[in-house]
């Protein structure tokens, strides 16, 4: 199964709860790795609002980021170019 066919029951559902454009928010999380955090940010547009936060002990860092869509599959794709940063969770 590739990486499209894994994302097929959120775009059926970002199709039936959504009208295009919207603005979405992806949310990630990885190790404390400037790095990672910029490989991250990276994929997305200057025009997206990025928010970060750190763990309590320091070991993670997750970001939320709000970024204008244009339609479902804009959004699996960002999802798609993110998972392949090695140890990035997305939620």
């Amino acid at each position: 199964m590739d990486k499209k066919e894994q994302f097929e029951s959120l775009r059926v559902e970002l199709n039936r709860t959504k009208n295009w454009p919207l603005v979405y928010m992806f949310k990630f999380i990885f190790p404390a790795d400037s790095k990672k955090q910029a490989l991250v940010e990276s994929k997305f547009s200057d025009d997206s609002v990025i928010s970060q936060n750190t763990s309590a002990n320091g070991k993670y860092i997750s970001i939320t980021v709000k970024e204008v869509m244009l339609d479902a599959d804009s959004i699996i794709n960002k999802y798609i170019e993110v998972s392949e940063i090695e140890g990035v969770m997305s939620f």
